[in-house]
């Protein structure tokens, strides 16, 4: 699957600090990705309906990684999914009256281009579902032999993964199984389909249903789980053990959890990844945005609307990657001034020296992101006075490359 256009990010000199990111399985903020080379994979989008404000935080999140990694010199191979065939997107489709494909097909390249619009580093590798189903069926094929999958005791063709068979299940999320059990039910699960050995026991393939989507394999027709979607791909283009995986607070269980499991189970060795980071959620109208309750700031509704795509990324940039937080007007009036008042400091014929600020920016974004604290350094810069020339220039090329932030 193709992904949307690259990025030119100014080269700056100098270097800064280890990156620094909270990790959900140990609850601490450890050094990332500490070698020349940093692996990244990023839950993608199930394509039904258009970019919120919510994906975008998430992905700006991983983009400010990408960033810093690549500061730092190092070589960053991250892959991103597309889920473009899942119960969602099916049922939504079904009730809008078009096929299937030509919704994920409408809605993922509306993603491309809010991507592109808010300046997010696209993916090494951009992947659906539809295309890598033989590297699913590879996967629950070893789940089976190895004894860690099951097919229920009907004709459904349907086959699950045994949690039981991962003896480490729950350290990513690190919920006890009331609260699992609660998040399964909410987030796509099926604690109460008969024939089950476990509540939480994951779906990895679902076999053919009358009017669903469906391909023939060895393992009988029908479509892929999930979970094992992104472990599948994971594993194939990254390698049996990552440096970073992430998504939004929503996917911290069941999704990481899972994914994590059959990964884990598949290759034999642990951790699958370095750090599980996930972003917080974005609220609108007093609750957290999503397409179930249909309070939705879009991103391409506020373009359309001539909003600077670069003030609302600077607006989700105001709060804390991991906090949840509330989107508003005011907070995309005040990102709109404060963009105009950095796009004329960079205007001035000089200005106070940058190397300083540019270090200090670096050691902000170093320790776990700290974009609140980037972004009052930059504002102090803004008010201050100087006399060097290159200043400006350079500081608009530092905004860019770790804040992504044209000027």
């Amino acid at each position: 699957m193709q992904s949307w256009a690259d990025v030119d990010v100014p080269q700056i000199e100098g270097t800064g600090p280890q990156l620094s990111l909270y990790d959900s399985a140990s609850d601490e903020v450890r050094p990332s990705a500490t070698g020349d080379r940093a692996t990244m994979y990023v839950c993608g989008i199930t394509p039904y309906d258009a970019t919120h404000l919510g994906h975008a935080a998430t992905y700006l999140a991983f983009d400010l990684v990408q960033r810093v990694w690549r500061d730092l010199g190092k070589q960053v191979d991250y892959v991103q999914n597309v889920t473009d065939v899942d119960d969602p997107l099916i049922e939504r489709a079904a009730r809008d009256e078009i096929p299937w494909e030509e919704l994920a097909q409408r809605e993922t390249d509306l993603f491309r281009s809010d991507m592109e619009a808010l300046r997010i580093l696209p993916p090494n590798d951009y992947l659906g579902a539809v295309e890598t189903i033989p590297l699913v069926t590879d996967a629950v094929t070893k789940l089976l032999d190895d004894g860690a999958a099951y097919r229920l005791e009907d004709d459904s063709g349907d086959i699950y993964f045994d949690v039981s068979q991962a003896p480490r299940f729950g350290y990513v999320s690190r919920y006890d199984e009331a609260t699992m059990d609660e998040l399964f039910a909410e987030r796509g699960g099926d604690p109460d389909r008969e024939g089950k050995r476990h509540r939480l026991d994951p779906l990895l393939w679902k076999g053919e249903r009358p009017g669903d989507p469906a391909w023939p394999t060895q393992l009988g027709s029908g479509r892929p789980g999930w979970h094992i979607e992104c472990a599948a791909i994971a594993l194939k283009y990254l390698g049996e053990q990552i440096d970073l995986q992430g998504g939004g607070a929503d996917l911290r269980f069941p999704h990481h959890e899972m994914s994590v499991a059959h990964a884990e189970k598949v290759t034999g060795r642990e951790p699958f990844a370095d750090h599980y980071t996930q972003a917080g959620m974005i609220g609108y109208d007093g609750h957290k945005m999503s397409k179930s309750l249909g309070n939705l700031v879009r991103v391409s509704e506020l373009t359309q609307a001539g909003t600077d795509p670069m003030a609302i990324r600077l607006a989700l940039l105001h709060g804390h990657y991991r906090d949840d937080r509330e989107w508003t007007e005011e907070l995309l009036h005040d990102a709109e001034a404060q963009l105009a008042r950095w796009r004329m400091a960079v205007s001035r014929d000089s200005a106070s020296e940058a190397a300083p600020v540019i270090a200090t920016l670096r050691e902000r974004l170093a320790d776990d992101l700290d974009t609140p604290g980037a972004l009052a350094i930059i504002d102090a810069w803004v008010t201050a006075e100087g006399t060097d020339a290159a200043a400006p220039k350079e500081m608009s090329d530092a905004i860019d490359a770790l804040l992504g932030i044209a000027l």
